[in-house]
């Protein structure tokens, strides 16, 4: 039976904080394509207070969801456990890109492991805090974190490729505004 909640308690806390993966869901105001991303790397989610939790974006190919935020802001983020009891958390709420030039962007940095190529800080004021059963969720075992993005993202090919990438407007596959030129500078930001 899912149960609603006013705040992240410390259950909920140490349940999200403790899933190697997590799936992040935006769409745009009318039309276009919604968005699911899976994401990985436990030291990129962060629970900042009681209905308020952050995540490291990293740079990639697209800005499907950082379009869609700047659209509209809604946002969920969805934990699920594969281990252990069946349980799944939605965090349903309104998300807010930080990019380097915003007077928060440091101090958000410091609730994160080190990675390269960060791009922003996607902050989220959740409205909605839930839970519900999972029981049709597979067992999984969780083996180790795929290395293969940072890894990736400290070769020097990768690095021409994501100041290119930043030095132009980007928009997401449907046409809408995500990135200005030059807003963020992926190729040499880390956190």
């Amino acid at each position: 039976m899912g149960k609603q909640y006013d705040v992240i308690n410390d259950r909920l806390r140490t349940f999200v904080t403790s899933q190697p993966v997590y799936f992040v869901a935006t769409a745009p105001e009318s039309g276009g394509h919604v968005n699911v991303s899976p994401k990985g790397y436990p030291d990129t989610f962060a629970v900042l207070d009681d209905t308020t939790v952050a995540y490291l974006d990293l740079d990639g190919s697209g800005v499907e969801t950082i379009s869609h935020l700047r659209d509209n802001g809604r946002i969920t983020i969805m934990f699920a456990s594969f281990s252990g009891p069946p349980n799944i958390v939605r965090l349903y709420g309104t998300g807010e890109v930080v990019t380097p030039g915003d007077a928060r962007f440091e101090a958000l940095l410091k609730n994160f492991g080190p990675h390269p190529a960060v791009r922003s800080v996607i902050v989220v004021s959740c409205d909605r805090i839930s839970d519900s059963c999972g029981f049709a969720v597979p067992f999984m075992a969780f083996e180790n974190d795929r290395t293969l993005l940072d890894e990736h993202h400290e070769l020097d090919s990768s690095k021409k490729r994501q100041f290119q990438r930043s030095s132009a407007p980007r928009e997401s596959i449907d046409g809408l505004f995500g990135l200005h030129a030059g807003e963020t500078d992926p190729a040499h930001r880390r956190s």
